[in-house]
């Protein structure tokens, strides 16, 4: 793990889930999901989006910050099916899906509208991939 990550997942966890810096005020996730070639158990903090009107739905982007790949975490989840998260103080198991299509676009579009970072993620890879939409349900 990076010591980016560490050093948010060591904030995330000693402030009931808030974080400072770049992620001041977003809502934040420790997504935990085990590596599928090593089988490791692994930690990625990661920004959410909630669903409307289902606490036990949020959505996460598999952004890698615009890069031209998916990130290994992204495979690993939709290898598995399933998960974990941390969110504030709770840690519970998650079912995951693939978000596609229009449904995809607007949940998508929410995101990038609230956090510009996501629109730009989504100009770097125009024409190189669609940045997938995950929805985690608590199991």
């Amino acid at each position: 793990m990076s010591d980016w990550n560490a050093k948010i997942i060591e904030e995330f966890r000693a402030n009931e889930g808030r974080v400072g810096g770049p992620f001041e005020g977003a809502p934040m996730v420790l997504v935990h999901n085990k590596g599928r070639k090593t089988g490791r158990e692994l930690v990625i903090p990661l920004m959410y989006l909630p669903h409307e009107n289902d606490d036990d739905v949020i959505y996460i982007f598999a952004s890698k910050a615009g890069a031209p790949d998916n990130p290994d975490w992204y495979y690993n989840l939709i290898t598995a099916g399933k998960g974990a998260v941390e969110r504030g103080t709770e840690t519970y198991d998650v079912k995951v899906r693939e978000v596609t299509g229009d449904e995809r676009d607007r949940i998508y579009y929410e995101q990038s509208r609230l956090y510009s970072n996501f629109a730009e993620y989504a100009q770097k890879t125009a024409g190189i991939r669609t940045i997938p939409v995950l929805e985690l349900t608590r199991a």
